[in-house]
């Protein structure tokens, strides 16, 4: 038991994967625990918690007195600045992340994976390799199941770890033998003052525990990361994945090169990642390329739907940022009609302007408000609508495209304007493409 919760309680803030997860844990820790939630709690969350038997409320947050809590659980989705978090932080209890709380309980081996982007395919790849060399490992975090109904189930011995900026801000002890940061490109700058200085210490705070023990694999090319090197020591074992180990292929210790099923420059970044953290792991590099043979990549992120009337049609709803957009568009090579949009998240789009003057011939704008894009790109590509739906958006980029064009949903932006998350927006355009 932790100390400090001896005759106090749990609470937990928000209700989603992250805090059912966390409740779950904590009851079968036989922790004393409280779930609140300001909005409605799905049906999926509330079954959770009363199979459970585990209080909770929803649409606000009545606490009156917090001198009975002896820890606080914050779900990643609850933003600092909010209301009952000021009170919170007032009355002086620690707060914690459901990762720092479900590592606190797991003893096993933990590879955390963290980038602006790339987190999610890494993630899936390296679960994939391990699994298909042998090595049982979970995968949970970000990606699947939230880390503490992971551990509250029945844990392997060794789990990847998809892990957002959000979840690392209120860890103390999390320390994971194996950190992999693919990357920093401005993204969330609203969760944190939109100073990208905030967000890069975020990032940088899955190595702040590590010891000599641990291995640290980082991106070696990357802008962000060099100039926090400048001021501060990296702990650990730190390996740096450059562009000169990867931009040809990706290669085994013999020197013949691994076959790859994901395409683009940066999944060659990523895969090289997740074949470092094998052979950390003791896997050999026979067993990695019958791992890397066999893996298929994730649902919305470079997903091929169909060819319809020789125009090929691509789901990347992932791409909920710039620079996921920019590793969409360089993997491209035919004509683009590039659908983007959604809820613009302090975006600067001057980084993909001299790509997309490359290599889209359309741009089909899909959003509730979507004066941003039009600013940024009117005139810069040969052709510019607007759209209020994922439909009309289809439609309009199939009649811009020509034989042997692709057409890309490629948002650059959150979903929440028209969709409920990004696989939601993901499954409509798959659906409506599918109809054509």
């Amino acid at each position: 038991m932790l100390e400090e919760l001896k005759d106090k309680s749990i609470l937990i803030i928000g209700s989603g994967e992250s805090g059912t997860g966390a409740a779950v844990l904590a009851k079968k820790m036989k922790y004393d625990v409280f779930v609140s939630d300001g909005s409605i709690i799905p049906d999926k969350y509330k079954e959770v918690l009363d199979i459970n038997g585990i209080p909770y409320e929803e649409k606000g947050h009545t606490i009156d007195s917090l001198s009975n809590v002896g820890l606080v659980l914050k779900s990643p989705g609850v933003p600092e600045g909010s209301a009952v978090m000021q009170k919170i932080r007032r009355a002086g209890v620690r707060v914690i992340s459901e990762i720092e709380f479900a590592a606190l309980h797991y003893h096993g081996t933990m590879i955390a994976i963290t980038g602006s982007n790339g987190k999610t395919t890494t993630s899936g790849l390296l679960y994939h390799l391990l699994n298909a060399a042998g090595l049982k490992a979970g995968l949970a975090g970000n990606y699947g199941d939230s880390f503490a109904g992971y551990v509250a189930g029945q844990p392997e011995a060794a789990v990847v770890l998809e892990v957002s900026s959000f979840q690392l801000d209120d860890i103390e002890t999390f320390k994971p033998h194996i950190a992999i940061l693919l990357n920093i490109t401005p993204d969330h700058l609203d969760r944190y003052d939109y100073k990208m200085e905030n967000y890069v210490n975020a990032k940088f705070r899955i190595n702040g525990n590590q010891s000599s023990d641990d291995f640290f694999i980082i991106n070696g090319d990357d802008a962000e990361m060099g100039m926090y090197r400048q001021n501060h020591a990296l702990k650990g074992n730190v390996i740096e994945i450059a562009e000169k180990d990867y931009v040809d292929g990706v290669f085994q210790l013999n020197g013949d090169a691994f076959d790859l099923t994901i395409k683009g420059r940066h999944n060659r970044f990523n895969a090289r990642c997740a074949v470092e953290a094998c052979r950390l792991m003791g896997i050999s590099d026979e067993k990695i390329a019958l791992g890397l043979a066999t893996f298929r990549n994730l649902a919305h992120r470079l997903e091929p739907i169909r060819t319809v009337d020789g125009v090929e049609y691509i789901n990347d709803s992932k791409a909920t940022n710039v620079d996921s957009v920019y590793y969409a568009l360089e993997a491209m090579d035919k004509p683009v009609v590039w659908i983007a949009g959604g809820t613009d998240k302090g975006n600067d789009y001057s980084a993909i302007e001299a790509l997309v003057k490359e290599k889209v011939k359309a741009l089909v704008c899909m959003g509730v408000d979507n004066t941003k894009l039009v600013e940024a790109f009117k005139g810069k590509v040969p052709v510019l609508v607007e759209t209020n739906t994922i439909k009309d958006a289809i439609r309009e980029a199939g009649q811009l495209a020509a034989d042997g064009d692709v057409v890309l949903l490629s948002p650059a932006c959150a979903s929440f304007d028209l969709f409920k998350n990004y696989m939601d927006r993901g499954d409509q355009f798959k659906a409506i493409v599918m109809s054509l």
